[in-house]
């Protein structure tokens, strides 16, 4: 049986010709959507030539596609999946950076700070997204990556679905963060106008400090509450512990 299906996602690896002239054959790490919950490895081939050209001479691991084609169930319960693609469009094309060589530790230590990094932000967007599965066309997705080529590091990419009402909360709370951090360093010499403070009132008295550290925590794994309980505190005074807020 085959499903009609289109599935937007990252190419892991280079694509690999097919048995045939014409032909190819991929591996596509899908986003959530529609069809999928999670993110999942989709194998992927095309007898269209148009399609395999495209693929074999122009793509790289790391490239955003879009594919279109039929899902072919397995015929036995240990079968796999294969997604037949009809057509392929390149939504965005990750950068093919040439990098110098660098100390071994240095590298090394970078990465894992900035990969913990990101592992912290999806885990806490996701759980800003999960509360309500938004409706189709509804959805905001936000992806996060590391930067340069992606053809190695694919499992720290992530693509995360929120609602309208989150991301306009989400972004109220990142204004908010902005304002603080900018007032830590004020230019001498720098007046703010009346109506900028009166802006600036207006939006912190909006901002139900409990509510959105009670969200930030709930979004964020056990282990880690303490620690970002600890940021919140030097940031916007004592908000009381993890346990005093719901699980």
């Amino acid at each position: 049986m085959d499903i009609p299906l289109a599935l937007d996602g990252y190419l892991a690896t280079d694509p690999v010709p097919g048995d045939q002239a014409g032909t190819a054959s991929w591996r596509l790490i899908s986003s959530p959507g529609d069809h999928l919950v999670e993110e999942a490895i989709m194998p992927c081939t095309t007898h269209e030539p148009d399609v395999a050209h495209t693929l074999l001479t122009e793509c790289h691991p790391g490239d955003r596609l879009r594919v279109t084609g039929r899902l072919t169930l397995p015929d036995t319960a240990d079968g796999g999946l294969q997604l037949h693609a009809d057509t392929l469009d390149v939504l965005w094309a990750a950068p093919v950076l040439d990098t110098p060589e660098e100390d071994a530790a240095g590298p090394a230590d970078t990465d894992a700070e900035r990969n913990s990094a990101i592992h912290a932000l999806a885990e806490a967007l996701t759980g800003l997204g999960f509360q309500r599965t938004p409706g189709p066309g509804a959805a905001i997705r936000i992806h996060i990556s590391p930067t340069g080529a992606l053809g190695t590091g694919l499992e720290h990419c992530h693509s995360i679905d929120v609602t309208p009402d989150r991301a306009h909360k989400l972004a109220d709370a990142i204004d908010a963060l902005n304002c603080y951090l900018d007032s830590e360093g004020p230019q001498p010499d720098a007046v703010l106008d009346p109506e900028t403070i009166a802006d600036l009132t207006e939006l912190f008295d909006s901002i139900d400090l409990m509510d959105l550290t009670g969200a930030v925590l709930n979004a964020t794994q056990p282990q880690y509450r303490p620690a970002v309980t600890r940021a919140i505190d030097d940031m916007l005074g004592d908000i009381g512990s993890p346990e005093d807020l719901d699980p």
